[in-house]
């Protein structure tokens, strides 16, 4: 893990540093009372009373102070509202730069404090994770629900910036009204749509941003991203991402997922048939379905590292395997020949660039809206899941154009083909390759020294000063542990797949486990139902498409309910058991018994196995983000690769059981491949009992 510690000290404003929170002294408690309590010299009760005792004063520390500077702020902002109230009497346009100059002097200072509020609650529930972790209590739970809910709260100050919000507003108002607005005499309530053009404004509104920790639907879909994102960004990597942002190539990033996804589905429907007209059994669609997948688990790999040196020419190289891949795809009913199928998907798995899309968010965006562009990924997978059966429902035709044939089986390919193609027009014309890195990271430091600005004086430069002799804080284990080599060691992303596996805890394998179970599920439910519905109630493939078309609709409206709601009122560990026991019922619910299979049955139960999949997808991400170690937010075999990994070869494997089990018959083929769904179901529900009980 990022050494914290070291962190914190680099960082801390020097005029203030009496005021933060002492995490170097609380982590040595914590040390003192695991050694005690092994010695057998205090008991639980105590560590628990003592420890609570030392949280509230440095709370309390660091509220006071924060009261203290708000109460500066309002001063300073009243004195210049009196400026301002003359200026209206005797207007100076000399005065009103300099009042204006003035209220930007005060924002940049109040960024210094918002940045002091930031580090003191990501210290706090640091320190409280490693409390949690070293004894295996539930201590965080019980102190922030016993100290958040009371009526003269003191962490709700650190956690909450209603007080913070306020001063910003009377910043951002006085300034909108001091702009020159050609006559108009509305105010920026009047106008909430029309935005304040200032830089001071625009980072007093990112810094209050990232001091929002309430879990909402925009923070769920995040972290359902599989993007892992830095908790403590510096000044000069926000500012590279603002350089190397490009709006236009974060959208041609979310289309290709969405153009992906709708590749990925749009066969579904079909390939039981597609499969049967070139003389296979129905149930090789599970093949069929499954190369993709086959080839995705090395795609994944080689994109990930490649986007390390470039973005643009991996979508290219991706958009033209794709083109090749569905033109195979569709020719292979002329040419009768299930290879040149099966090699048509292979080459659709080997364009997959959603390790690209991922990565671009994760370094180019900008931070104040990699939230909003972590949901956008999320939102455009769920689109293109939907949108993939409901268009292979609406390519009901039958056409020929000199030797070619254009039906229900090929049209899907050539549809996908036209709009890789278009995708690849499109890329090459609008697509901007961001700058490396290092280069735009010491462009900015050279320009911030040639203007000497006074926020980077303010806010950038204190941060700075402290950094020789700082405490080595790495999380992983090295306590005390100083050294430069220790120090890298703690920074340095994992250069292999073996290494990054052994960076896992058993709670993050547990989590690992429930991804590669919920996709196994679900991977089985999606690729078969075409086979299953047309052998128990002989659907047409338009009535597939649209029972399909409605799963993939559930996506957003079950992650705003779990994110906004759910998620709110009950802990996460508590919804992520709940939605494996309802994923257990849904597949026990699937079994054909001894009554006749009603179609009543089959959509219910898939429903239910779906949605709860879902929920438990995007819980389980949730709290994967959260526990996954840092070095595993960067380079190329990180947390996201691990993930897709571990979800991509579920869905191989749940495609070889659909095919195998199709030499025992259709009759069987539905209850032979719902039995290993529930025995990994049943595996993963004990696992995370037995988790978490001994972790809490």
């Amino acid at each position: 893990m990022v050494a914290f510690g070291k962190k914190l000290k680099e960082r801390q404003i020097q005029e203030w540093q009496g005021y933060y929170i002492n995490y170097k002294v609380m982590k040595k408690k914590v040390k003192e009372y695991a050694d005690q309590i092994q010695a057998g010299a205090l008991n639980q009760r105590y560590v628990l009373k003592d420890f609570s005792r030392m949280l509230d004063k440095e709370i309390e520390k660091v509220v006071l102070f924060l009261l203290e500077q708000q109460g500066v702020f309002a001063r300073r902002i009243s004195q210049l509202n009196e400026q301002q109230d003359s200026l209206q009497e005797q207007p100076d346009i000399s005065k009103v730069t300099e009042l204006r100059e003035a209220y930007r002097n005060v924002g940049r200072d109040l960024l210094k404090l918002l940045f002091f509020v930031e580090i003191n609650a990501i210290g706090l529930r640091k320190i409280l994770k490693k409390f949690d972790k070293r004894f295996g209590y539930k201590f965080t739970d019980y102190y922030v629900k016993t100290r958040a809910n009371h009526p003269y709260s003191q962490l709700q100050q650190v956690f909450n910036n209603v007080g913070l919000g306020a001063v910003v507003g009377a910043i951002s108002r006085n300034l909108a009204d001091l702009q020159d607005r050609e006559g108009s005499y509305l105010s920026i309530y009047d106008q909430p749509a029309l935005p304040l053009q200032d830089s001071v404004v625009d980072s007093m509104e990112a810094a209050i941003d990232r001091l929002s920790y309430s879990t909402n639907f925009l923070n769920f879909s995040v972290q359902r991203s599989l993007i892992m994102l830095e908790e403590l960004p510096s000044p000069v990597e926000e500012h590279a991402d603002d350089q190397r942002y490009h709006f236009m190539s974060l959208l041609l990033n979310l289309a290709n997922t969405f153009l992906y996804m709708i590749n990925t589905y749009i066969v579904v429907p079909t390939a039981d048939d597609y499969s049967m007209s070139l003389g296979a059994a129905a149930t090789v669609c599970g093949i069929v379905i499954g190369a993709m997948a086959v080839a995705q688990v090395f795609s994944s790999v080689y994109f990930s590292a490649w986007s390390n040196r470039s973005y643009f020419r991996p979508l290219v190289f991706s958009s033209i395997v794709l083109f090749v891949g569905n033109v195979m795809y569709a020719l292979a009913y002329d040419l009768k020949s299930i290879p040149v199928l099966l090699i048509g998907r292979i080459f659709c798995g080997l364009g997959s660039a959603r390790a690209v899309n991922r990565r671009y968010i994760s370094d180019c965006v900008p931070l104040k809206i990699r939230m909003q562009a972590s949901a956008g990924f999320v939102s455009a997978s769920a689109l293109g899941m939907a949108c993939g059966p409901a268009l292979a429902g609406l390519l009901q035709t039958n056409f020929k154009i000199y030797k070619l044939t254009f039906n229900q089986d090929t049209l899907p390919g050539w549809v996908m083909a036209f709009a890789w193609l278009l995708y690849l027009i499109w890329l090459w014309i609008s697509f901007r390759e961001p700058a490396q890195e290092t280069d735009e990271v010491n462009n900015f430091s050279q320009i911030a020294n040639a203007e000497n600005d006074a926020l980077e004086r303010g806010v950038v430069q204190p941060l700075l000063l402290n950094s020789v002799g700082a405490e080595q804080d790495n999380e992983g284990g090295q306590e005390g542990d100083g050294s430069e080599e220790a120090q890298e060691e703690s920074r340095r992303p994992a250069n292999s797949i073996v290494e990054a596996y052994r960076l896992l805890t058993p709670s993050v394998k547990v989590q690992l486990l429930i991804y590669f179970m919920l996709k196994y599920a679900m991977e089985v439910l999606l690729s078969e139902s075409s086979v299953v519905t047309t052998y128990y109630f002989s659907w047409s493939t338009s009535t597939v498409a649209i029972f399909l078309a409605c799963l993939g609709l559930t996506v957003l409206p079950v992650n705003i309910l779990v994110g906004s709601y759910i998620s709110n009122i009950f802990e996460d560990r508590q919804i992520l058991l709940a939605s494996e026991i309802m994923v257990c019922l849904g597949i026990l619910l699937s079994f054909q018994v001894i009554i006749p299979y009603s179609v009543p049955q089959y959509v219910c139960s898939g429903l239910l196995m779906f949605v709860s999949a879902e929920v438990l997808e995007g819980v389980n991400l949730s709290l994967l983000s959260r526990v996954m170690s840092s070095r595993l937010s960067r380079g190329t075999y990180n947390g996201g690769l691990l993930s897709t990994e571990a979800g991509t070869i579920a869905r191989v494997i749940a495609d070889v059981t659909i095919t195998l089990a199709g030499y025992l018959g259709q009759s069987k083929l539905l209850n032979v491949t719902l039995l290993p769904s529930l025995l990994i179901c049943i595996a993963s529900i004990f696992a995370t009992c037995r988790t978490y009980n001994s972790l809490y």
